[in-house]
């Protein structure tokens, strides 16, 4: 007694109607993210270890790090801006990553969007407050005996 099978060849294109979230919508959207995930991953990458290296490795290591030297840090644009790209890159990184896992674990559709809801408010939030730090930071707070304030 034999049985056959119908062959179905793999990436068929037969997908069961029920993980169809949004059915016959079209859209490049998951690739983009895909390809942003790799590209971001290179820069942070490099920002994170130039940091590194900057801050940890050169001078005095970690016992220079302290407010004076932040200070002094971002007195500097360049600095200013390579902080504001690695914060601003590892926040929406880490976004997608954790938009990623809410699309892939939550089944409920009210769940997924309150999830994610709460994830880009919260990422707006970090990215703005991060961002006004950056670049309002005063070291000269009045009364203080810094030198860089006299």
């Amino acid at each position: 007694m034999s049985t056959t099978t119908e062959f179905v060849p793999p990436r068929s294109g037969r997908i069961d109607k029920k993980y169809n979230r949004v059915p016959g919508k079209k859209g490049n959207f998951e690739m983009l993210a895909w390809l942003f995930m790799r590209i971001s991953g290179l820069f942070l990458i490099v920002l994170i270890f130039g940091h590194l290296i900057t801050n940890l490795l050169m001078g005095d290591g970690i016992h220079a790090i302290d407010f004076g030297f932040v200070a002094g840090k971002w007195a500097n644009p360049v600095w200013q801006f390579w902080d504001l790209a690695m914060l601003w890159l590892a926040m929406l990184h880490g976004t997608n990553g954790v938009r990623t896992i809410i699309n892939d674990y939550a089944d409920k559709d009210r769940t997924r969007f309150w999830l994610k809801a709460v994830l880009y408010f919260s990422t707006i939030v970090i990215i703005v407050l991060g961002t006004l730090v950056i670049f309002t930071f005063d070291p000269c707070i009045p009364g203080s005996p810094l030198e860089v304030c006299k």
